[in-house]
Formats: C-alpha cells, structure tokens, sequence
C-alpha cells in the first residue's frame, strides 16, 4: 500500500461504487458471512427526501450534491450543443435519481450478447437472475419473480390523458400490452416502476439496507477512489480520498469496479490500464496496454415532443397552483397517491418503425409534463412530453480521461447520430408518433402540437428538429465490453482481460446496449455477477 496513505485494512473484496450494480454485490457476496467486503461510494449516503419520493427526480436532476452531472464535449451532428449526462453520486448512483421506468430490454438484446461469443449471457441465461431480483407486485411467474430485493409494482392509478394515448396508439395499429417485460415488449401500455407504496425502491434501499447491519460489510461514503493499486498486474487494492485524507484498503480476493459506463473506465485509465499512448500523454504508468478502454460507447438519444392539452390534467396545472400543490402533497401524504408517485415515463410504447423488423427499435414515454429542458420550470399551460427514442443506436463513441486528476471530469464523445440507421430511425419514430398524437382519441384532449409543430413536416425539417432540440434518455453503456476478440475489455466472466484480481460489473461490460431502459438490466448484471465471483472463491 502507498506510504503516504492511511490503511483501512484488508478485504476480500473492495466493491468500487454503491450504485445499481455496487449495491447488489455488497449483499450478495456478504450473505454467507464469509466474506469480508468494502464497498467505496465517492457520494453521501440517501438521506435527501427527493430520494424517495418517485417524483423527486425532478428535484435531483441538477443536485450537485446527488448528481456527477457530466457533459459531452460539442456533439457534431447535434449543432455542436453539449449534452448533459446526469449520474448519480449518492448510495444506490443513478438508481437513487433515475425515472424508477422497470424495463429489461427484449429478449434478442441478451441472445446477441451470446451470439456475439458471450456464453451463459443469453435471454434464457439471464432470465433467473431478472426472476431473483424481482419482488413484482403481481406475483411470480415464467417472465417474474416474487420476494426478491427490488420492488417492481404497476402505476398507483390510472390517468385519462394517458388511458387516451394508449387508445391513440391501439388506433394506429400498436396492439395493447400489459406487460412489456413478458413474453413480448411490443405494444401500448403503462410502466412499471420501481418503487413500492409511493417509495422509491433503489438498490440501496433494496439491497444495501438490509444488508448493512452484517459485520462483514464496511461502507465507506465521500470516497472517491483515485486508482487500482497493482503489484505487477495483479489489482492488490485500492487507493481513494475520503474527507479531504489519502487513504487506502488491501484487498486478498478481487477488485470489482462498479462505477457505471462512466467512471469505470475512467478509474481503469488513471490506474493504468487502458490505451498506452493516452497513458503515457498524461505521465500514468502503463500497467496494462488495453487500447478497447473506454471505447464503443453506445447511448439512448431523445427527442421530445411537446403538445398543448385542452383540459387543466397535467402536472404542469397542478405544479402553477398553490391549491394544486397542496392537494398533490396532501394526496401523496395521507394516501400516496397521484403524481408524487409517478415514474418519468407513464405510459408508453415500443413498436417497429419498419414491419419487417423482428423487434421493435423504438419507444415512447408519455409524461405527464412538459418544459423547454428537463430539469428546468414547467410551462404554465396545460402541457405533456412525449420522449421518442431509437432502441438499438449504431452510433458510437468514447469516454477517456481528459488529465490525470482523478477528479476531472472525463471527455465524452457520445457521437450521436452519426450512422445513417439512427437518423432515419428517429425520423421515422416522429412520424409514428405524430400519427398516435393526433389519433381519434386524443382529439378530446389536444390542442395543439408545439414541438415540432405543424410546420414541420419534411424528413428532412424532422430531422433537424432533432438536431436541434435531441438529447440522452441517460443509458450510457458498453465502455468496457465484454467479450472474447479483440475489441473486448473484460471477459464474459466480467474479468479484466490482460491483468489478475479485476472485474468490471455495471452497464458498462453491456456488448450492446439494451432496447430500453437499462437499470434493470445493470441489476440483472450484477446479479449474476455475484454468482460467478462466490464460485471462484469456491
């Protein structure tokens, strides 16, 4: 360990970020008691209130104290505009500040991760560990399981504005679907959400809570790790800084990066293990040439439409009236119910912009609000967004360090639509949706559509209306790909290939990024994960 640093001791395992994946992993390799486990978080711990109240995100979305708030560098295809790329820096990372949408991905996302040399990563691989970590208000069965740490549960209630969007959607030629994470996803319907009784339920609720109390586990808040340490190539510990002190932690098992798409490779490079020539540009001595860190970055892009309602239903009503706010706290406190309890994506639809697709490639999220940017004020008219995303980006990019400061900001390079398949596909998925906006039924409700407006209507106008207003639906992945040639990073065992006692667990080892939201996903990830590490051990 360095000289100058203060020792936490030895670990068997030193779990490198509290987020979705971290947090899973604290528990589970606890569980028997056999192993003894630190896990750093460089944030504080959940206690903000907005935390927990489903609605709260809104609050969180630019919360400094929550929220690494990344930014890409100028995106090209995008008028060069930054792009804001939320993170969460607390106990349970984004899962703590995300839109709490449960939506797993389609069951050919994971066949393609096998077919693509991942062996045990397909649908019917990973289906157990989705089931394990399920506590689904509706019960058990092939696609859910029952009893497990996260709580999956359906809307509190209903909403006419969005009973009337998914009707939009049946009249358009979308059928119907209760379910989007069972044996189909295609269709209109409502979200799931991952919280329970008006709660969020993320994974430091889930998972970390419970398993705090065990002797063997240690969490460590405000430690912010600095690098791996290695003695040759073999990852012995970990050096962070924690309340303004170097300090460090041995560990005699293994090194697990939990860090999300973002700081996992940016923690691999500053440690040494990443593109040599990048390395040594920033004077870090090169443990391991591994040009693949931090490369194929993948992301969900948006772009959102705004419409006008009739009639005062919208959260934007409620939010301009001081009547209306209390009624919806009064709501929300004594029965938890209404918006309060809301996920970002009410209802919502994953359809084909091409029938002779297999799969759907894009989906929609109906909210029940409507501003100029997330995380600004809401419009004072009756207003909704409905966010239309490409599922299957082709468009990559990189995160890299930017300097050897382990507290600088990385250099992401997102690079969105730059693949003509992504253009034409969001392109397309406007269309669809403007089709769905102004179907029989939602004329009782619509007044107008604002964005992008009746003006608007050639491919090429909508394509620049994306170019103009597009932005992350916040599913950054694939930095550190799995895999067995040589564009992979970690092995399908999530090893680092190229050096001993290391793991990558988090979105970023995703070969391909989901069709959907990815936090389950992650959850699913780490899930099996555990599993594999406590059979190593063994």
């Amino acid at each position: 360990m360095p000289d100058n640093s203060t020792s936490l001791g030895s670990y068997d395992y030193i779990i490198v970020g509290a987020g979705s994946a971290g947090c899973v992993l604290a528990n589970r390799l606890t569980a028997s008691g056999k192993h003894k486990v630190l896990l750093l978080e460089a944030g504080g711990r959940d206690t903000n209130l907005w935390i927990h109240v489903p609605l709260g995100y809104g609050k969180l979305f630019r919360n400094r104290r929550v929220n690494w708030m990344y930014e890409t560098e100028p995106e090209a295809e995008l008028e060069n505009r930054r792009i804001f790329q939320p993170r969460g820096k607390v106990l349970g990372g984004s899962s703590s500040i995300n839109g709490l949408v449960y939506i797993r991905g389609q069951k050919e996302d994971f066949d393609l991760w096998r077919q693509l040399g991942n062996s045990g990563w397909s649908f019917e691989d990973v289906l157990p560990y989705f089931r394990r970590a399920e506590d689904q208000q509706r019960g058990g069965d092939d696609y859910h399981g029952a009893g497990g740490p996260l709580a999956v549960s359906d809307q509190v209630e209903t909403h006419p504005l969005c009973d009337a969007f998914i009707h939009a959607g049946v009249e358009s030629g979308i059928a119907r679907n209760g379910d989007f994470n069972g044996g189909t996803q295609e269709g209109m319907g409502y979200f799931q959400t991952t919280s329970r009784n008006g709660r969020r339920c993320s994974t430091a609720v889930g998972y970390l809570n419970p398993a705090k109390k065990r002797a063997n586990l240690r969490v460590a808040t405000h430690a912010h790790a600095t690098r791996v340490i290695f003695d040759g190539k073999t990852a012995k510990g970990v050096e962070f800084r924690q309340d303004g002190r170097l300090r460090s932690a041995e560990a005699s098992g293994e090194v697990i990066l939990c860090g999300g798409a973002i700081n996992s490779p940016q923690l691999l490079e500053l440690s040494g293990v990443g593109g040599g020539s990048l390395l040594q540009r920033h004077g870090i001595a090169v443990v391991h040439d591994a040009p693949r860190v931090g490369e194929n970055l993948q992301d969900h892009l948006q772009a959102r439409m705004l419409i006008r309602m009739k009639q005062p239903l919208t959260l934007n009503d409620q939010y301009h009236s001081l009547f209306g706010k209390l009624g919806m706290g009064l709501n929300y406190i004594l029965r938890r119910k209404g918006p309060m309890t809301v996920s970002a994506g009410y209802a919502g639809s994953f359809f084909k912009t091409r029938p002779e697709l297999a799969s759907p490639d894009a989906g929609l999220l109906f909210i029940l609000f409507s501003t100029d940017k997330m995380g600004e004020s809401l419009h004072r008219h009756s207003g909704c967004t409905i966010s239309i995303c490409q599922l299957r980006p082709e468009s990559r990019g990189s995160i890299h360090i930017a300097s050897a400061d382990p507290f600088a900001a990385p250099e992401i390079r997102a690079n969105y639509l730059t693949s003509e398949t992504d253009r034409r596909t969001l392109v397309d998925a406007v269309k669809k949706t403007r089709e769905i906006v102004h179907a029989p039924a939602m004329k009782p409700y619509l007044a107008e559509e604002m964005e992008p407006g009746p003006g608007i209507k050639s491919d090429e106008e909508i394509l620049g209306f994306c170019r103009r207003v597009a932005s992350t639906i916040y599913h950054p992945s694939s930095t550190c790909t799995m895999g067995t040639d040589d564009t992979a990073v970690v092995t399908p065992g999530l090893k680092v290939i190229g050096v001993e006692g290391l793991r990558v667990v988090d979105g970023a080892v995703m070969p391909r990024l989901v069709s959907g939201n990815c936090n389950a996903a992650i959850i699913m990830i780490a899930e099996k994960a555990a599993d594999m590490i406590l059979a190593d051990a063994s």
